[in-house]
């Protein structure tokens, strides 16, 4: 998990708070947003971190097959059934169950799912004993299921059961400032993997995907950046806006005004400055900080500053999750 914007760390805030708590996760977000990845942060940082970490796709189960795939089957339960098969719920045994598009259920799937939940036990198909799970249940979400509750797609009862903790992810339109460390991290993936050099983002084109919509997300961020590091041939990669993009709403105290004060306006205007300058200046220099300081004849430090300010320039490497928890990457 990458960011350093205040929504992104107040995300974190709760990851880490909702870790040392053993009771059901209800992760929601936009697709791309990395609920995956959310739900792997509180279970690595959970009292279970050394148990398993089992997830699933609710939406690829078959109604037939939901209380087999969940709590195993006996051999002889059905004809296929020539053996024991443990579920997904014994595989996660001490640890964390993930269940992906839990929206995905169909109705048996959630009377299923709602039975285990009120009580942690269950029954192989072809079982006569009732067996005892234990798992923590972490269930994530692209659509609004209090919405689809109200609509009776989905049955109140298990939202209530699944949202004891509820984690809503920002999409990246909205965590200003991250955009630049999460580029520096894939571009480095990339570097790593496919071994084509050190690679980073002309000023143009982050300047452009700072205003961007991103309706996929981080997702359609790291499926971008893979694919231009592939393709692109210098050392600075100049991406393409996409024809007729949707901007990103722009915040509140950048809106337009017809009362703004003297100071403000001013304030504003030198910000404006500033940034097209730098832009320009690193265009100009290719990229390269030392030389785009010597062409504005200021030191390098006092141009990192402002650089820095501004948000432009290559990013510094950031933290980032591992199964250990948060770390210096």
């Amino acid at each position: 998990m990458i960011g350093q914007s205040p929504v992104f760390r107040q995300i974190l805030r709760l990851v880490s708070r909702m870790s040392a708590c053993d009771a059901p996760v209800l992760i929601e977000g936009e697709t791309g947003t990395g609920k995956e990845l959310a739900a792997r942060a509180i279970h690595y940082q959970s009292a279970r971190q050394n148990g398993p970490f089992i997830p699933v796709n609710c939406g690829a189960i078959p109604d037939s097959l939901i209380e087999s795939e969940l709590f195993g089957h006996r051999k002889g339960a059905f004809t296929d059934a020539k053996e024991n098969q443990p579920g997904l719920v014994t595989l996660a045994e001490g640890g964390s169950l993930f269940l992906d598009e839990v929206d995905a259920l169909s109705t048996k799937g959630q009377v299923t799912l709602l039975r285990f939940l009120q009580d942690q036990e269950f029954r192989p198909l072809g079982a006569r004993q009732v067996e005892h799970g234990n798992v923590r249940i972490l269930a994530a979400s692209n659509a609004s299921l209090p919405l689809l509750a109200e609509r009776g797609a989905f049955r109140s009862d298990l939202l209530y059961r699944l949202r004891i903790l509820c984690l809503e992810l920002a999409p990246l339109r909205e965590r200003r400032g991250d955009l630049e460390p999460l580029s520096a991290w894939f571009l480095d993936a990339c570097h790593q993997r496919f071994g084509l050099g050190v690679k980073s983002l002309h000023p143009d084109s982050l300047a452009w995907m700072n205003q961007y919509h991103w309706p996929g997300n981080i997702r359609e961020l790291e499926n971008l950046l893979y694919r231009e590091y592939l393709l692109s041939e210098g050392p600075v990669m100049r991406v393409e806006a996409p024809k007729g993009m949707r901007l990103a709403a722009p915040d509140p105290v950048d809106a337009p005004s017809d009362d703004l004060s003297f100071h403000r306006a001013k304030a504003r205007a030198v910000e404006a400055f500033e940034r097209n300058y730098l832009t320009r200046l690193l265009d100009l220099a290719g990229g390269n900080v030392s030389l785009a300081a010597r062409l504005a004849g200021k030191e390098r430090r006092s141009l990192g500053k402002l650089l820095k300010k501004h948000g432009l320039g290559r990013a510094p490497r950031p933290k980032a999750f591992s199964r250990d928890g948060l770390i210096s990457a």
